[in-house]
């Protein structure tokens, strides 16, 4: 990994002069800057209420995606040892703090989308600030996988079973290294945004989930000012408490595709709404609510793969199955990666990659 010297912008310094003046008053960073920025960060130097002052005055100003950019390249230099497998997979970077409500679909979706024949990779840590709930980790652990995987074994998972895990303690240590100091921020800071972006599969196309469309838009041009990944495909939706679950109801969901870019690229990126009735399914937000989020969500996971239940989980698992599908351009819409879906479960294909994950 590269090492980034640091040099006239220490946090202090860009706190009084560039960003600490308020929401409305303070100035955006430039590339150099915020690289800078982010190597004092990795390099232990700011004092504790430096670093949580800057990380609070960049959430009042909101960060400009060549901020964005440049503290994901300095991180994937610095710290993501990144490991690819042969398969090209799909991306999926969900929010790392979890969920802590309803069933988490992502294994589930991932095993059947790979099942029909869409590669998956997903990434997470381990309680994770500022909601330290349930992510990828622990839905994968309660199913009997590994988890605290090497990258290039997370990268022959990927190969073998069709859906890897790869392990944020494992492949991007610095950014683990700071979780007490984020846990005592009691906020999101841009850590939550950027580390979703690591992507170490070095993926094509990724996968994620948004808050707000606002949102959605400043991540696709974060990718567009990288110089540290080149990705042809984003895929973003308005997840389920903010994970990479389609919400039941409406999701509005923004796509960026390289290849459709006319003259200046104004045809790639679009936006528009996934509404679950129209695939049939006629669930509510409360009915993926579930109580033990890991537990429950791992055990809905095999019922669901063994076909053993046709309800509005094996829905929510079809539809988002086909999501990923749909994302890395394996079908033509997501109606058709439903049907892929449901086909995979009905003839045992999703349980059987279930089965190569647990003896991986």
């Amino acid at each position: 990994m590269a090492t980034h010297e640091t040099g006239e912008w220490p946090l202090d310094r860009l706190m009084t002069e560039v960003v600490g003046s308020g929401h409305k008053s303070a100035d955006d960073m430039t590339r150099p800057q915020a690289r800078e920025a982010m190597a004092h960060i990795f390099a232990g130097d700011p004092a504790e209420t430096t670093l949580g002052a800057f990380w609070l005055a960049n959430r009042w100003k909101r960060n400009t995606p060549e901020e964005l950019a440049a503290f994901t390249d300095v991180m994937r230099e610095e710290s993501v040892e990144t490991a690819v497998p042969d398969c090209d997979p799909v991306d999926c970077g969900a929010n790392y703090d979890g969920k802590h409500t309803s069933a988490l679909l992502g294994v589930a979706a991932g095993l059947v989308a790979a099942a029909a024949g869409t590669p998956v990779v997903a990434h997470s840590g381990d309680r994770v600030p500022t909601q330290e709930a349930t992510a990828y980790k622990h839905v994968l652990d309660e199913l009997g996988a590994r988890t605290d995987l090497a990258p290039a074994e997370s990268a022959d998972m990927a190969d073998e079973v069709g859906f890897g895990f790869y392990y944020q303690p494992r492949f991007n240590p610095l950014v683990v290294d700071l979780s007490d100091r984020r846990a005592e921020m009691g906020v999101r800071t841009f850590l939550n945004t950027v580390e979703t972006l690591a992507n170490p599969a070095n993926a094509d196309v990724h996968l994620g989930s948004f808050y707000h469309l606002a949102f959605a838009k400043r991540v696709v041009d974060t990718f567009g000012k990288m110089e540290s990944q080149d990705t042809g495909r984003v895929l973003m939706f308005q997840g389920l408490e903010g994970y990479d679950d389609i919400r039941p109801g409406t999701t509005v969901v923004a796509e960026y595709d390289r290849a459709r870019a006319g003259e200046g690229g104004d045809d790639a990126f679009t936006d528009y709404e996934v509404e679950t009735a129209e695939y049939g399914m006629g669930f509510e937000r409360e009915d993926l609510a579930v109580g033990d989020v890991a537990a429950d969500s791992a055990r809905l996971t095999e019922a669901v793969l063994a076909g053993e239940r046709n309800d509005h989980f094996a829905d929510a698992v079809a539809l988002n199955a086909a999501v990923r599908i749909y994302a890395r351009g394996d079908v033509e819409t997501i109606e058709d990666g439903v049907a892929l879906a449901r086909d995979a479960i009905a003839d045992g294909t999703a349980q059987d990659r279930l089965a190569s994950l647990r003896a991986f």
